[in-house]
């Protein structure tokens, strides 16, 4: 497993891997769900979109957007093929690792109420549903994981530093 950034050359390799993953959802909500519709040349230049590769073969990506207090979570999209093999969860949780390293302390991400299983994939994993809207004849669920500070890298560096005088 290899993750990529993407870059605007991947939008139609992107664009592609969405549609593929989000088309079981269609007859579910009467109509395709806004990832589907997403401009991928344009999300390359304004979100980071990192593409996960097994055996060079593009399966998963994760698009994010970090704010001042939290990361946030665009789209989480898998191969339809390699869906229940655990590669949602790598994208989460490259995702929390990308949030701690930049100290953020939050991830938030939102998703259609009719998408039982992501619902409940998320909660699983540690996320906990902020509210509920009404969205195009549907629900949006707003969901977030608060997540534990990284410890500050200055105090990490004291620390060695002190330990080092310590040793000589």
């Amino acid at each position: 497993m290899e993750f990529r950034l993407a870059k605007p050359q991947d939008a139609g390799l992107i664009r592609d891997l969405v549609r593929a993953a989000y088309a079981r959802w269609v007859p579910i909500i009467g109509r395709e769900p806004q990832p589907m519709k997403a401009d991928y040349e344009r999300a390359t230049q304004e979100h980071q979109i990192d593409m996960l590769y097994v055996s060079g073969t593009l399966v998963g990506l994760i698009e994010t957007m970090l704010h001042s207090d939290h990361l946030w979570i665009e789209n989480v999209a898998v191969r339809p093929g390699c869906q229940g093999q655990g590669l949602g969860l790598r994208l989460l949780a490259f995702a929390e690792s990308k949030a701690i390293e930049a100290g953020r302390t939050e991830l938030r991400l939102l998703t259609n109420d009719a998408f039982a299983s992501n619902v409940a994939l998320y909660s699983r994993v540690g996320y906990s549903v902020d509210r509920r809207e009404p969205f195009m004849g549907g629900t949006t669920v707003y969901m977030s994981k608060k997540l534990a500070p990284a410890p500050d890298s200055r105090e990490r560096h004291a620390d060695s530093k002190s330990l080092q005088a310590k040793q000589t």
